[in-house]
């Protein structure tokens, strides 16, 4: 079972409180350094930042004077490389994630003084810093706004290609930039944190297989919260049965340890996985024949079993197999404890034997009590239960 599936793309996930009325069972925390990691993939590493800036063209620059006292104008001034982005995040306390973007932008275009045509190449640092928030949830989705956006210029290198080039130039480029770039490039950086919404609400709310027997389904709950520690976020979850019965679980308040050295802590309700081992440990009944060869017991039995009841088993013979049934009985139960884990498993055991005509002759049924001890581990991006017979 891939219980964290749905963490390709999660950065970050939370604590249900049970005054909110919704079934919950994952809960962690994430510091801002997972966060800074898995934002930069979204946003710098897979180009998103960068395809959404191709075509940026900016405003035709108009100077009064150039060199020689002729009038210059700058058009068709484009960006045709970003260069050296690097993304930080920062968290703010009760208000969301300040999201800072450094960048090289590269620029190109037609510089005109008098009447000499020639290329621009300007070249600019860029830093862009906006707060995060989230608001308006409603049926497991937010609306994320780009608020406070600041767009701040650094060096800037002016060149073309004759190298006359005059301070009232580089004055010119400079104020045009200063002036227009942050109205151009922050509807960029909205754009982008909101399709990267889009791509997190799609983790967050995923319907998950539980082999052939069931499904977990995950979904927002609640507004994100921030403290100066962590990002997080709130996840109900509900264990379904093929055939559409829920299976229920309870919730309750718990606390997760800090995150210390740690990118992420999470954590799944004991009643959680209750509801999630009810779907997995369905083991169908269990039949095993054993002859007095294979079973040194065998044989014995049946002699202490005849001579205790001549009367039941008047059509036994000696020689005839006996049966040993297992049979689940009830519902696993997991406990957890400081640095252990078990569960509990309940099993019919049916010792039988089958008389000469035919039918059944049961000559033992015992109900027993397993304690399995559970080692837990994660494999890739799947959790791992595994159980052995303490």
């Amino acid at each position: 079972m891939k219980l964290l599936e749905l963490f390709g793309i999660l950065f970050f996930c939370g604590l249900l409180s049970p005054s909110q009325g919704v079934l919950s069972g994952l809960s962690c925390a994430v510091s801002p350094e997972a966060m800074q990691k898995v934002l930069s993939d979204a946003v710098i590493q897979n180009g998103l930042l960068q395809k959404h800036l191709q075509g940026l063209l900016l405003p035709n620059i108009m100077g009064e004077e150039g060199p020689l006292n002729s009038p210059t104008s700058i058009t068709g001034l484009r960006l045709v490389r970003v260069r050296l982005p690097r993304l930080s995040v920062a968290l703010l306390p009760g208000i969301g994630v300040q999201l800072a973007i450094a960048a090289r932008l590269d620029l190109s275009g037609n510089c005109l003084v008098g009447l000499l045509s020639e290329l621009i190449d300007v070249s600019v640092d860029v830093t862009i810093t906006a707060n995060i928030k989230c608001t308006n949830f409603e049926l497991g989705a937010v609306q994320v706004v780009v608020d406070d956006c600041l767009c701040i210029l650094g060096a800037v290198k002016i060149k073309i290609l004759s190298g006359l080039l005059s301070l009232s130039v580089n004055d010119i480029v400079l104020n045009e930039l200063t002036a227009t770039l942050p109205s151009l490039l922050c509807p960029v950086i909205n754009i982008v944190i909101n399709l990267v919404n889009i791509q997190l609400l799609g983790a967050l709310n995923a319907v998950l297989p539980v082999g052939t027997v069931g499904t977990i389904h995950y979904q927002l709950a609640s507004l994100p919260f921030t403290s100066g520690l962590f990002l997080g976020l709130d996840l109900d979850g509900s264990v379904q049965q093929v055939g559409g019965s829920i299976i229920p679980h309870d919730s309750y308040a718990s606390a997760l340890p800090p995150l210390l050295d740690r990118l992420l802590v999470l954590g799944l309700r004991q009643s959680f996985l209750n509801a999630i081992l009810s779907l997995l440990i369905q083991v169908q009944p269990q039949t095993f024949t054993c002859t007095p060869e294979a079973f040194s017991g065998a044989k014995q039995l049946q002699e202490a079993i005849m001579t205790l009841f001549p009367a039941g088993c008047s059509s036994c013979s000696v020689t005839s197999p006996l049966s040993i049934r297992v049979e689940l009985f009830g519902n696993p139960l997991i406990l957890l404890e400081d640095n252990r884990a078990t569960v509990e498993l309940s099993v019919m055991i049916q010792v039988f034997t089958e008389r000469l005509d035919g039918s059944i002759l049961s000559l033992l049924l015992l109900k027993a009590d397993l304690g399995l001890n559970v080692r837990v581990s994660v494999a890739g991006r799947s959790l791992v239960l595994a159980l052995s017979l303490g």
